[in-house]
């Protein structure tokens, strides 16, 4: 049964408060004569009157509503919902790192331009690329990097007709929108039988107006691209560039790297592959890393290290300029680097192993109970799909809820496109064997309960505080605000 919860505006009574503020150091009278009367508040602020416990009691119940992976297993495809280390937050917290302002001289803040530096050496190596950027914000807003640089690497050679980027359709959703944004045209590349790129219809569709091929490997079906030698050949025999998008990189750390299979650009989700929070909208980081032939192309500025002194250089004569203010998400890296330094080479290799071990573990558990499309030997992540169950009457989407009701958060569903009903399921390296077994109990209960009563597993979650959401009309018509009225 769900218990309801009284809104923060129910609660309280009048003359009730939780705070003391010392007297007004200001006479009244001069502060409203200098306001200016259109930024006047005309109405009484009607806020709720309550004790301080009441409100401590009251955001703290809400708090514990909140899923996360500190709480329970997370398993998103192609998200990488792992642990985070808390000793990540302790050294982001060091005063040294937190008592620092952006605009102080490069001399008094050498210790954080080191770790930029050491940073971008430590993400080089894992990646195979020769120059990397910490500036962007985020995994899309290196996409958009990644292509400006694309761009710019191709306008400074006068080849203007390459206007096109090559997406399969396997890729992750942001790819087709960020080279929108970029100005490019987009080109879908179909899947072969096996899951991966038709290198046939690859080759078709390639010209001389191929910018680049965005590409994730391995792809979100969790299939290593078998034949990404050749891919690389294809688009670089035609002048393109090969763009790696890097959230899938917990599968292949310390086993191959993006710059070995021929990829020209990177960019790196250090809020998921390396262990910074991930999710609730930020913040995030999405390193940039090019080849030696593109890094004039990078955004300034670049740490570099002279003479024992590590300086900014703005002084990249092809740059496309800034894409965040001062040096990027500084905290996350300094979570990034933590994790990168206690792992060190042969523990990100683990890192891999593991992830790899847990979703092939997971994947055999749960094809004896639903469709497989793909039933080959994956990565860091597997794809159901819920098209048999669909048809009995709960598809993708009541499965997901019905795990809510199981305690679980539900995988990635609908997605990737190219799967009917699809159940995308990444468990990660950090999740035990007990915990997947649990949620392969969970999956095979929620099939069992299908065939029993399809219907009441459509009309989920039932023991979840809010119940099923009419999420059509709540994108097209949100309340975001509390009104006293209920017929408002």
């Amino acid at each position: 049964m769900r218990k309801e919860k009284a809104l923060i505006f129910e609660l309280g009574r009048s003359g009730r408060k939780g705070y003391s503020l010392p007297p007004c150091d200001v006479p009244v009278k001069e502060l409203d004569e200098l306001i200016p009367h259109k930024m006047k508040r005309q109405l009484s602020l009607d806020l709720p009157e309550l004790s301080e416990v009441e409100v401590i009691r009251h955001y703290t119940e809400l708090s514990t509503r909140n899923f996360g992976v500190d709480t329970g297993f997370y398993p998103l495809g192609s998200c990488t919902m792992k642990y985070n280390p808390k000793i990540n937050e302790e050294t982001a917290a060091l005063p040294g790192f937190t008592r620092l302002h952006p605009c102080q001289p490069e001399s008094t803040v050498q210790g954080a331009l080191e770790l930029l530096y050491n940073t971008e050496q430590l993400l080089k190596e894992v990646t195979g690329m020769d120059r990397v950027t910490l500036q962007p914000a985020a995994g899309a807003h290196g996409e958009l990097t990644g292509l400006m640089v694309i761009q710019a690497y191709h306008r400074t050679r006068g080849d203007h007709k390459r206007n096109k980027v090559l997406i399969p359709l396997s890729a992750h959703g942001t790819n087709p929108a960020t080279v929108s944004m970029a100005g490019y045209e987009v080109i879908q590349v179909p899947s072969d039988a096996r899951g991966l790129v038709d290198l046939e219809a690859l080759r078709a569709a390639v010209d001389e107006t191929t910018a680049a091929l965005m590409l994730t490997n391995p792809s979100t079906l969790g299939l290593f691209e078998e034949d990404i030698l050749e891919i690389a050949e294809i688009i670089h025999q035609a002048g393109g560039l090969l763009y790696y998008d890097g959230a899938n990189l917990n599968a292949i750390m310390g086993y191959t790297r993006p710059g070995d299979m021929g990829f020209d650009v990177v960019h790196l989700n250090i809020h998921k592959t390396f262990s910074t929070p991930h999710g609730g909208g930020g913040p995030g980081s999405g390193p940039v890393g090019v080849k030696d032939r593109l890094a004039s192309y990078l955004p300034v500025p670049v740490v570099e290290h002279y003479g024992g002194r590590f300086v900014l250089n703005y002084d990249l004569p092809d740059s496309i300029g800034k894409i965040h203010s001062f040096y990027g998400n500084f905290g996350v890296v300094v979570k990034a680097y933590t994790y990168l330094r206690m792992m060190g080479a042969e523990g990100l290799k683990q890192v891999s192993a593991d992830a790899v071990l847990n979703a092939n573990y997971l994947m055999n558990l749960l094809k004896k109970t639903f469709n497989l499309p793909y039933d080959r030997i994956c990565k860091h992540e597997f794809v159901l799909s819920a098209r048999p169950e669909k048809k009995k009457g709960a598809g993708a989407g009541d499965i997901a809820k019905a795990l809510l009701d199981k305690g679980f958060h539900p995988p990635t569903v609908y997605f990737p496109l190219i799967v009917e009903e699809a159940l995308m399921i990444e468990p990660t390296e950090t999740e035990t064997k007990e915990t997947l077994d649990a949620f392969a109990a969970a999956m095979e209960d929620i099939a069992a309960a299908i065939e029993e009563d399809a219907g009441r597993v459509a009309a989920g979650p039932h023991t979840t505080v809010v119940g099923r959401l009419d999420e059509v009309r709540a994108a097209r018509n949100p309340v975001l605000r509390w009104r006293e009225s209920q017929d408002q």
